[in-house]
């Protein structure tokens, strides 16, 4: 981990020598917050210091975060100190292109730094459906296919419209067979990661391949839909061993989640519209670490807790949520 000058955040050097801000800012609003409010957070957030969003068109909110990072730029913070991500959705596989000069447009830009591939399957559902309904043409997943989509990205990179590509909600069967046929790598793999769902085998894979670990839900996604919740999640706020260190150091707990995100190598994108949790994040990345013995400690309480299951994105013989991920 690398910083511009002290005091300043942390930043990740990718295989490309772009360096990404080691921690961002999510933009997913959930069943919660609307578009407003999430465009307001994101002008807000780079007020105080921010430079890294994560977005989505699936998000149903990038035309109003355009509008935000337009400000952003009208405040005096130039586009070249910004790292903007977005991504390509299930139903729009075959047609990868014209999602992102669509997301180009909304986000009122002439590039984005990193583009996903956000699900590797081309199922998708309505805005806030069940977990148990199924798109009547959901497909497993199939190599071939993914790679007719990849070679789509790899022209976004020809175009200019994007600086990197990635992957995200991946295995690492499905990422090999990915770098042993791709003519652009993968720049990163966006991926679940908090302390109880710590995916040590993908996360080690990724390292190894120079694709950069960027963990969404890093502090258990606590805003998540509730068509989301099981009756076995865990919350790692409340584990002990994340309590402990937060009282150490004086923070909330979701805090310690980040940190030790940071710290293991991953780059968070935790979410929220309140300045009052996201300016906290910030202020510790710049100031505070958590000890080796802490970091210890939080390696041992990995549960392997999976909370965004995908359910909704199974195929007819699917026997469970587990077959998205075998």
């Amino acid at each position: 981990m690398e910083r511009l000058n002290p005091g300043s955040l942390p930043f990740r050097t990718l295989s490309s020598g772009a360096k990404m801000p080691a921690i961002g800012l999510g933009t997913f609003g959930s069943d919660k917050y609307g578009p407003a409010e999430v465009a307001a957070a994101v002008r807000e957030a780079a007020s105080v210091g921010y430079r890294h969003f994560d977005c989505a068109s699936v998000y149903r909110n990038e035309p109003e975060v355009g509008e935000a990072l337009q400000g952003v730029v009208a405040d005096g913070i130039s586009r070249e100190s910004l790292w903007i991500t977005s991504k390509v959705w299930n139903d729009r596989h075959h047609e990868v292109e014209q999602s992102c000069e669509q997301s180009l447009a909304d986000l009122k830009l002439d590039y984005v730094d990193l583009y996903l591939v956000h699900w590797p399957f081309p199922n998708s559902h309505g805005p806030g459906v069940s977990v148990d309904s199924r798109d009547p043409h959901a497909v497993p997943f199939v190599h071939e296919q993914f790679m007719e989509t990849w070679r789509q990205m790899e022209r976004l990179v020809d175009r200019g419209l994007v600086r990197h590509i990635g992957t995200s909600n991946m295995t690492v069967s499905k990422l090999t067979g990915l770098l042993r046929d791709a003519s652009v790598r993968p720049a990163a793999n966006e991926m679940e990661i908090h302390p109880h769902f710590q995916q040590p085998e993908l996360f080690d894979f990724c390292v190894r391949e120079q694709i950069q670990p960027i963990g969404y839900c890093p502090i258990g996604s606590p805003s998540r839909p509730e068509r989301d919740r099981t009756p076995e999640d865990t919350v790692d706020t409340e584990d002990r061993v994340i309590v402990a260190a937060a009282n150490r150091l004086g923070v909330h707990p979701a805090v310690v989640c980040v940190l030790w995100q940071i710290q293991r190598g991953s780059v968070p994108i935790p979410f929220s519209v309140k300045r009052l949790q996201f300016e906290p994040m910030l202020r510790a990345v710049e100031a505070m670490r958590l000890t080796d013995e802490e970091m210890a400690q939080i390696a041992g309480i990995d549960r392997n807790c999976r909370l965004i299951k995908g359910q909704v994105f199974l195929w007819e013989s699917a026997t469970g949520w587990d077959d998205l991920w075998n």
